[in-house]
C-alpha cells in the first residue's frame, strides 16, 4: 500500500518511536515534583522544549505544549485577541486558512468581533499588500498559514509579518504543514504546529508566543505550561515529538529535493496522461511533497475508493468526497475546479517506483469512474438543433451537472446557450471552471425557483 496522505498525518518517524519507548521508562513522573523521578522528568521536558524552540527559531520559555495543532491555534488566537481587546476587535485571516483558524474567526465574530478575510489568487496565495491594506488601528490580530494544507502553496509570511510589525499588530502563523522543512521566515509573533504533521506522535500541539505579545489565557488557568495548557503534560509524546522534529530537519534539505522532483513529475505528466485535468496550486512556491489536481466529470469519492483498491491512499478537497454539497473552502476561494479533486502528499522516503505505479494506474481509474457516470468521452461535435437548451440538474450532485452541461453542448450551435439548473453549491465553482478549461463563455448566474441557473454560451 502506497501512503500518499502525509499532509493529513505523516507516518511515525523511527526516531519518534525510539524516543517514545525510552521516555515511557524515564519520563512517567510529574515534572513539577522535586524528588529524583520528578527531576528526571523535568530534564526530559526541558530538553524537548529547547529542541523545539531551536527548530522554531525562538526562546525555550516562549514554547508550550498542548493536545493538538487545533488546540494551539484556538489557544493562540483566543489569548492574543483577549490580550489586545483594548486595542480593538478586528481580526484578519486569509480565505484559505485551515478550518481551525476559520472556526476561531467564526467564534470571534459570534462574540461581536469583526473579521476581514483576505482573498487569494488562482494559485492559492495571498498578496502581502492585501494584508497591509486590511490593517486598521483597531486590528487586534492577523493570522496567516505558512503553507496551504490542500494545495501546498507557500504563503509570503515574511512580507506579511513585516507589514504587521510596522503596524504594531501581532501575526499568528499556522505552521503545521511547513515545520518539517524548516523554520518559518519573518518576524512572526505567535506560531502553531502539530507533531503528527512532521512524523511525531499524534496528540502533541506546539504553541510559541513571543515575549512582548499581549496574551491573556482563556478559561481556567493552572501552574503548568505558563498557564496556557492546563493539566499533566504527555511527556513521552512530547519527547518523541521533539526528537522527530530534530530528525526530520536533519534530513529535510536532501529529502525536499527528492520529493520536489517526484511531485513535479506528477504535475507534468498527469495532464498528459488524463484528459480534462486541472493541476492547482502555485507551480513554484509550494511544499516539496504536495501536488493537487482536479478531474472533470469525476465523482471524488468514487475516484478515491478506486485508488484505494489499487493500493494508493490519497485525500481530496472535492465536495463529492466531503459528503456535503459545499466544495472545499480552499478550492472555492481559489476559483478552481473542485470535482474529482485529488491531493497527493508524499511522506519522506516515498519510493520512486510508487509514484511511477500511481501514474500508470491513474488514467485507467479516472476513465473507469467517468464511464460509470456516463461522462462524454470527447469534446462535443457541432450539431445545430436549438439556440438555447435548458438542463435540469436539480437534486443532482457533482459532477453530474457538469456532465449534463457537456452533453448538451452537442445540441447547440456556436453562439447558442445552455442554461443549467442546479441546487448543488459545487456547480457555482465547477461550471465556470469547465468553461475556462473548454474555452467556452460563462455568462453568469441567475436566481431560479430552486437553486440557481448557470448560463453558458458556446463559442467554439
Amino acid at each position: 500500500m502506497a501512503y500518499f496522505d502525509a499532509a493529513s498525518a505523516a507516518p511515525l518517524h523511527p526516531v519518534a518511536r525510539q524516543a517514545l519507548l525510552a521516555s515511557l521508562d524515564d519520563g512517567w513522573a510529574d515534572p513539577a515534583r522535586l524528588y529524583r523521578e520528578g527531576r528526571k522528568a523535568r530534564m526530559l521536558l526541558d530538553a524537548a522544549r529547547e529542541a523545539v524552540a531551536e527548530a522554531l527559531g525562538c526562546r525555550a520559555d516562549e514554547v508550550v505544549f498542548g493536545s493538538s495543532g487545533t488546540w494551539a491555534v484556538h489557544t493562540g488566537a483566543a489569548g492574543a485577541l483577549a490580550g489586545r481587546r483594548r486595542v480593538g476587535r478586528h481580526l484578519i485571516v486569509s480565505a484559505v486558512e485551515h478550518s481551525s483558524v476559520l472556526h476561531s474567526a467564526e467564534a470571534f465574530e459570534a462574540e461581536g468581533g469583526s473579521v476581514h478575510r483576505v482573498a487569494v489568487n488562482r494559485a492559492g496565495a495571498v498578496d502581502a499588500s492585501a494584508y497591509a491594506a486590511a490593517l486598521r488601528p483597531d486590528t487586534a490580530l492577523a493570522c496567516l498559514q505558512s503553507a496551504n494544507h490542500e494545495v501546498g502553496t507557500v504563503q509570503p509570511v515574511a512580507e506579511v509579518a513585516e507589514a504587521c510589525r510596522a503596524a504594531g499588530v501581532p501575526l499568528l502563523v499556522d505552521a503545521a504543514q511547513s515545520l518539517a522543512w524548516g523554520p518559518v521566515e519573518g518576524d512572526w509573533s505567535l506560531l502553531a504546529g502539530s507533531a503528527h504533521k512532521w512524523g511525531g506522535p499524534s496528540g502533541v500541539g506546539v504553541l510559541a508566543v513571543r515575549k512582548g505579545v499581549r496574551f491573556a489565557p482563556q478559561g481556567p488557568v493552572d501552574e503548568r505550561e505558563s498557564g496556557r495548557a492546563p493539566g499533566f503534560e504527555n511527556l513521552p509524546a512530547i519527547v518523541a515529538a521533539a526528537a522527530s522534529l530534530r530528525a526530520v530537519r536533519a534530513e529535510a534539505a536532501q529529502e525536499a529535493l527528492r520529493l520536489r522532483e517526484l511531485t513535479e513529475r506528477i504535475r507534468a505528466r498527469v495532464p498528459r496522461l488524463v484528459p480534462d485535468v486541472e493541476v492547482v496550486g502555485d507551480p513554484e512556491r509550494r511544499l516539496p511533497g504536495v501536488v493537487t489536481f482536479s478531474c472533470l466529470y469525476v465523482d471524488g469519492e468514487a475516484l478515491l475508493h478506486e485508488l484505494d483498491r489499487e493500493g494508493f491512499s490519497v485525500s481530496s478537497g472535492s465536495s463529492c468526497t466531503s459528503g456535503t454539497l459545499t466544495p472545499s473552502h480552499v478550492l472555492r476561494a481559489m476559483g478552481v475546479l473542485s470535482e474529482g479533486n485529488v491531493r497527493v502528499s508524499l511522506p519522506a522516503g516515498t519510493p520512486e517506483d510508487d509514484v511511477e505505479r500511481f501514474l500508470e494506474v491513474l488514467p485507467g481509474v479516472v476513465a473507469g469512474v467517468r464511464e460509470k457516470l456516463g461522462a462524454p468521452a470527447a469534446a462535443p461535435v457541432t450539431a445545430v438543433r436549438a439556440k438555447e437548451l435548458l438542463v435540469d440538474s436539480l437534486g443532482k450532485r457533482c459532477p453530474i451537472p457538469v456532465i449534463e452541461l457537456a452533453r448538451a453542448f452537442a445540441d447547440v450551435p456556436v453562439g447558442g446557450t445552455v442554461r443549467v439548473l442546479s441546487d448543488d453549491e459545487a456547480a457555482r465553482l465547477d461550471i465556470p471552471a469547465w468553461c475556462e478549461m473548454r474555452g467556452q463563455e460563462y455568462l453568469g448566474e441567475e436566481p431560479a425557483e430552486r437553486g440557481s441557473a448557470y448560463l453558458v454560451r458556446r463559442v467554439s
